[in-house]
């Protein structure tokens, strides 16, 4: 027995019966010979953190565009915040962490630059609907070829939206999310004096705590305690938070809508950098010889406004502002 079969062993022992057992797995798109050190989901979590979808998360908006402080979220600290609490949860209910992690880490990797503002805009230029968590797993799946397992796909797709992940770890995922940018993003406006900690919803902080590391740890222990059982040991079908915790999470959450997301000071590039998306794809689309070629097949096989959109979905911030400024913006003459 190697040590990968020793994992699943393990696994089979130790978890909860209603953790996805990693040698239970549906598979993937295409056989592979299987690890003799890891398990196929510790696998798919080293293939996502070497991809260079992963990589361009560092310059991707998170809430603030392009942010002069080195202490603004990131699109990659975002992901690295949700794979933390979600292993969390996972571990503390006896769930798969192999596989919490993997997708956790591979949520955004199709998430384009300039945070929403940019999805809004591809959006609204698309024949067909374009949406982050389906363009995650087209990274994944056509344009990176990474191969990962069904159940780390399904939890990337569900991660948002109304379809509920497959697994109750993707359901880990999908919760830890919205504890993630909620708690983050207020930190972040804090920060940037967008709104005051005195103007927080005072009944909602009453119940999940003053600090950031405070209302993680209720939230986080909120979902612990009602995804058990009174015995406190076997896992309930389905994960939620403790109603009392969860109203209070969107209480923040509906305050953030009012006050950071929508209309204040932290938005009000956005509708330039909607624009400036909006002129790439319009430019790409009459011009698709400067398409790099990386994206020939795709041309080739799903026509060009799919392989514009994947060309621009996958840019970082700077990448995108950088080559407006190439195509627009006139240059001095070289003597």
């Amino acid at each position: 027995m190697n040590f990968r079969e020793q994992q699943e062993e393990l696994e089979a022992q130790i978890l909860s019966p209603y953790a996805c057992l990693s040698r239970a797995s549906r598979g993937r798109a295409e056989a592979v010979e299987q690890c003799p050190l890891r398990t196929c989901f510790s696998r798919d979590r080293d293939r996502i953190i070497h991809s260079k979808a992963f990589r361009r998360l560092k310059h991707k908006t998170q809430v603030f565009l392009s942010p002069s402080g080195d202490h603004y979220r990131t699109r990659l600290t975002h992901t690295l915040e949700v794979s933390q609490i979600s292993r969390t949860i996972a571990r503390s209910l006896r769930l798969n962490e192999d596989l919490t992690e993997a997708i956790a880490l591979g949520h955004d990797l199709g998430h384009t630059p300039f945070g929403h503002a940019g999805e809004r805009a591809l959006h609204a230029v698309a024949s067909v609907p374009f949406r982050h968590n389906e363009q995650s797993v087209r990274v994944a799946a056509i344009l990176e070829r990474l191969n990962l397992t069904h159940e780390v796909l399904d939890g990337m797709a569900c991660h948002t939206g109304d379809k509920l992940p497959a697994t109750y770890e993707g359901q880990v995922v999908r919760l830890s999310d919205r504890i993630a940018y909620i708690n983050h993003d207020i930190d972040d406006a804090l920060r940037g004096g967008i709104i005051r900690e005195e103007e927080l919803p005072e009944q909602a902080i009453a119940v999940l705590g003053k600090s950031h590391g405070d209302r993680i740890n209720t939230l986080v222990q909120g979902v612990v305690a009602h995804s058990l059982n009174h015995d406190q040991v076997s896992l309930c079908p389905g994960i939620s938070i403790e109603p009392e915790i969860g109203n209070a999470m969107n209480t923040l959450r509906t305050f953030m809508f009012e006050r950071v997301y929508t209309g204040s000071r932290a938005k009000t590039e956005e509708a330039k950098a909607e624009r400036l998306m909006q002129r790439l794809f319009r430019y790409f689309m009459k011009r698709p010889e400067k398409i790099p070629a990386e994206y020939g097949s795709v041309m080739e096989n799903e026509g060009t406004e799919r392989a514009v959109l994947d060309y621009l979905a996958g840019m970082t911030d700077t990448y995108v502002v950088n080559l407006y400024k190439e195509i627009y913006l006139p240059k001095g003459w070289e003597l």
